[in-house]
């Protein structure tokens, strides 16, 4: 499951794990607030939950990080995001849960089972590429929003010296053709 959402304050996504053993890979990436000047990596929480309630890891002020861990038991797992910044917070989150299949049916038979579950532990390999690809598509939005802001904020930051230095300019302009009228209108006597 991957998702992208936006949070507030606080969001819980749930998933069902099948089976006792299977591993569960976890991530998630802050891509960007709602603030156009905003660039504090105050980063969100993240709590994980068992099926029995009992936490499982805890992510504080992270803008993004990966997790993986074995489930110890089958049942629903909670995922609850907390964002503490006064911004909305734009979220990639990716939940992918890894099963090892045995065939019992091709126990007769052992060629079999050998690539059966070698199939099956590449199908997992593959999981976990595309798993590594989403997580690292999420980190690059995220890096070309903060070089965008980042941009722009150089640009008006320049535009603001320039007007300043031509203010300063005008200022200095004005100041000496006044000292040197007064100069010259004293002179004069």
């Amino acid at each position: 499951m991957a998702i992208r959402f936006v949070i507030d304050k606080e969001e819980c996504f749930s998933h069902n794990v099948l089976y006792e053993g299977d591993v569960i890979h976890a991530s998630f990436v802050v891509i960007k607030a709602d603030a156009s000047w905003h660039h504090i990596d105050d980063g969100i929480d993240l709590v994980i939950k068992g099926p029995g309630g009992e936490k499982i890891r805890e992510f504080h002020d992270k803008i993004s990080d990966k997790y993986e861990f074995m489930a110890q038991r089958k049942g629903i797992y909670h995922f609850c995001f907390s964002n503490k910044s006064p911004f909305h917070e734009t979220v990639d989150f990716d939940v992918l849960v890894g099963h090892y299949k045995t065939y019992e049916q091709h126990a007769q038979n052992e060629h079999f089972n050998p690539i059966v579950e070698h199939i099956a532990k590449l199908e997992e390999a593959l999981h976990n590429i595309q798993f590594e690809q989403h997580w690292l598509e999420a980190q690059t939005d995220r890096q070309a929003l903060v070089n965008e802001s980042m941009s722009n904020r150089a640009v008006y930051k320049a535009i603001f010296e320039s007007l300043a230095l031509i203010g300063a300019s005008s200022v200095q302009v004005f100041l000496l053709q006044r000292l040197f009228e007064r100069k010259l209108g004293t002179s004069r006597v």
